[in-house]
């Protein structure tokens, strides 16, 4: 025999949080004199983003860490090694490729590029590339002398990246540091920052209960 519910009865009420939240961007430099310009990358994106950085060793010799937004935190190799101490501690290329929704690797040098192409994971940057979700996008911009961008290993490297499904942000043709002038040259950081803005504008609000 059934009963009718009592009037003043609790009935639980289960609520998803839908809020959109900020994208979390990873942003990573590898050994290039663009790196001078990293600064001014972060600050580009932590204007509506949460962002995290990563520097390769090479990376800070042209990285001035007082260039960096203030809510940004810097990594590198350093935190990959001495983070972990035992069984059960975190690992920080994975807890940052778990945080992350997307890297953009800017500036890209010709011996990184080589590296993720190769497979090959000695630092923290490379190590999160390996063991990125490629489900989740990553953009690379390139920097590097001319004929280091015409050498036929950077055509073999660049598609086998592309084959991982990583997006190319090409250089440009201008006077490099070194002197030289032809292409090369990491594009500028705003166009860095409005093609990825403009690609995650596109997809669907992330929100508080996605997981990311």
């Amino acid at each position: 025999m059934a009963y009718p519910e009592p009037q003043n009865a609790e009935r639980e009420i289960v609520q998803v949080n839908t809020t959109p939240r900020k994208p979390r961007i990873l942003l990573a430099a590898s050994g290039s004199v663009a790196a001078i310009k990293f600064g001014n990358l972060c600050h580009c994106f932590s204007e509506w983003a949460e962002v995290k950085a990563v520097a390769t060793k090479a990376s800070l010799h042209f990285i001035d860490r007082a260039s960096l937004p203030k809510d940004v935190n810097l990594y590198t190799d350093e935190e990959e090694w001495s983070s972990w101490g035992k069984i059960g501690d975190n690992v920080l290329h994975i807890e940052l490729r778990r945080w992350a929704d997307i890297m953009v690797i800017s500036p890209l040098s010709a011996n990184t590029l080589g590296k993720i192409a190769g497979g090959l994971c000695d630092n923290l940057l490379t190590c999160i590339v390996r063991a990125w979700d490629y489900s989740k996008p990553l953009f690379v911009a390139p920097a590097m002398n001319t004929f280091m961008w015409s050498n036929p290993f950077t055509e073999k490297h660049l598609m086998s990246i592309d084959e991982l499904g990583i997006s190319l942000i090409p250089p440009v043709k201008k006077r490099l540091a070194c002197g030289d002038y032809g292409n090369g040259a990491m594009a500028e950081p705003s166009l860095i920052h409005s093609t990825v803005r403009l690609f995650l504008e596109s997809r669907p609000q992330l929100s508080d209960g996605s997981g990311g």
